[in-house]
C-alpha cells in the first residue's frame, strides 16, 4: 500500500464517523495517528482532490453553521463520505494482505480494528509479527557485525533498533493472544447459548 494508499484510508476511516474540513482532518490525524503528525498541506489537498475526482467523498462548500453571506469571506469546504468510499473503506477493512501490515499501513489500520472483524484482526497481527521477527532476526545479525568492528556508537543504535522491535513483537503477542482468547470465548459462548 503506497503512502498515498495509506493517506487514503486514513481520510475514509476519519470521514465514516462524520463530516470533515481540511483542517479537521489534519489535526485529527495529526493526534490519532502519531506518523501523520508532519502532514502538510501539500500532501492532504491533493489526496482529498484526488479522492473526489475518484467518488470517494463529496465536498460541501457551506461552512457548518451558517452560510457566509459575503464573498470576501473564504468558506470552508467539508468533505463527507460518499456510498463509493462506503464500499472502499468496507472493502479494506475487510482485506488483511501484506500491504496492511507494511510499517506505514498498520497504525492506520490498527486504528480501525473496532469496526475491523475478529477474523481479520488476527490476520494482519499475525502478518505484522511475521514480519517484524523476520526484522528482529536482520537486525540482531547488523548488531553482531557492528559489535565485531568495535564502534560503539554505532552499536548503541543498532542495540536501540533490536529493542525497540522486541518491544513491538512482545506486544502483539499479546494482542494475538488477546484476540485469540476472545475468539475462542466466542465460539465457547455461542457453543454454551445453543446447548440452553
Amino acid at each position: 500500500m503506497a503512502k498515498t494508499d495509506v493517506l487514503s484510508l486514513a481520510i475514509l476511516g476519519m470521514l465514516s464517523e462524520q463530516p470533515l474540513h481540511g483542517y479537521q482532518i489534519r489535526k485529527r490525524l495529526g493526534n490519532e495517528l502519531g506518523p501523520f503528525r508532519a502532514l502538510s498541506y501539500g500532501s492532504l489537498y491533493p489526496c482529498l482532490k484526488r479522492m473526489v475526482g475518484e467518488g470517494l467523498i463529496a465536498t460541501d462548500d457551506r461552512d457548518d453553521s451558517v452560510i457566509r453571506a459575503t464573498a470576501s469571506k473564504r468558506s470552508r469546504i467539508s468533505y463527507q463520505l460518499t456510498d463509493a468510499g462506503k464500499a472502499r473503506l468496507e472493502e479494506e477493512l475487510a482485506s488483511s494482505g501484506a500491504s496492511s501490515w507494511d510499517d506505514d499501513a498498520f497504525d492506520v489500520r490498527f486504528s480501525m480494528f473496532e469496526r475491523t472483524d475478529s477474523v481479520t484482526r488476527l490476520r494482519i497481527l499475525e502478518g505484522r509479527r511475521s514480519r517484524l521477527a523476520e526484522r528482529l532476526e536482520e537486525v540482531a545479525e547488523g548488531l553482531q557485525r557492528v559489535r565485531e568492528r568495535h564502534d560503539a556508537y554505532t552499536t548503541e543504535l543498532h542495540r536501540h533498533g533490536l529493542e525497540r522491535v522486541e518491544r513491538e513483537v512482545e506486544w502483539l503477542d499479546r494482542l494475538i493472544e488477546n484476540e485469540r482468547s476472545a475468539t475462542r470465548g466466542d465460539t465457547n459462548n455461542t457453543a454454551s447459548a445453543g446447548n440452553n
